[in-house]
């Protein structure tokens, strides 16, 4: 059953320094706040999980607290690459960052399997590409029904999953709508969920395809408006596009990365903005 905390006390009791965590979300919902609060506590030795890694994988990377990424997609949305990200891969700063590379399918299926507490799902998929042959989470089955050969993708079980979302009631239903990805097959496979909301209220009103997260799977609530910047939750607040660009420039540089950390993440009551 979920309990309503403080963001600072639900990272520190759920995310432990060599983790498996999953922060999903998909354009929008992404839990940034979280994050920073990751970072500022200093856990580390991570293995992060996403499916579509951006800048807030960027900034956990470039503050060095990831050993791991497990992903199928990484970039700048609508602007280029993850600088602290390849600064990490191609240089091994501020630490050698380890890759478990999938498609975007692999991911997703992977996410299924767990939820579904299976020990591999089984996808067309793979074909034509390296991947494959890149990481020890991807085999081969052949169907029993068929003799076709298919692609095998190990279950994805994080220790923890962290997701941002709209709103919660007072018993800890977590209800998400708009452009959802993964949030609740990550949420059903991890140990541990730890959500982020915009408010809190006294009954989950129907959504046209809305998403609710059961208390029973939710570790901790925490409210957090705008726990989603700089991206965005639906009906409550808008992208900052202009962030996103000015990202670049900050991620190329080492020195005006760690500033820009150190000013509006690590600073205590600072607002990344």
């Amino acid at each position: 059953m979920a309990e309503i905390r403080s963001l600072h006390d639900a990272v520190a009791d759920l995310v432990h320094e060599g983790d498996t965590v999953a922060m999903e979300g998909f354009t929008h919902l992404i839990p940034y706040a979280a994050a920073h609060e990751v970072i500022r506590q200093g856990i580390t030795d991570l293995t992060l999980a996403r499916m579509t890694p951006d800048v807030v994988y960027d900034q956990l990377i470039g503050a060095g607290l990831v050993r791991k990424l497990i992903f199928s997609w990484g970039g700048n949305p609508g602007v280029g690459s993850l600088h602290r990200f390849r600064d990490a891969v191609e240089n091994g700063w501020p630490r050698p960052l380890e890759l478990d590379e999938h498609s975007h399918a692999g991911m997703a299926n992977r996410y299924v399997a767990g939820a579904s507490r299976l020990p591999f799902a089984v996808l067309r998929g793979y074909r034509g590409s390296d991947l494959a042959t890149r990481t020890d989470t991807v085999s081969s089955v052949v169907c029993p029904f068929t003799g076709e050969e298919l692609a095998a993708v190990a279950a994805l079980n994080p220790d923890v999953t962290v997701v941002h979302a709209q709103r919660a009631d007072r018993q800890g239903n977590v209800q998400m709508w708009g452009l959802t990805g993964v949030q609740k097959e990550a949420a059903l496979a991890a140990d541990r969920v730890l959500v982020t909301v915009e408010e809190m209220v006294d009954e989950l009103t129907p959504r046209p395809g809305g998403v609710v997260l059961p208390t029973w799977v939710i570790d901790a609530v925490c409210v957090v408006p705008g726990g989603a910047h700089p991206s965005y939750a639906a009906g409550y607040t808008v992208r900052d596009n202009a962030f996103y660009q000015a990202w670049d420039p900050i991620a190329r540089d080492r020195d005006a990365f760690i500033q820009w950390i150190d000013e509006n993440v690590r600073t205590e009551g600072a607002v990344a903005r």
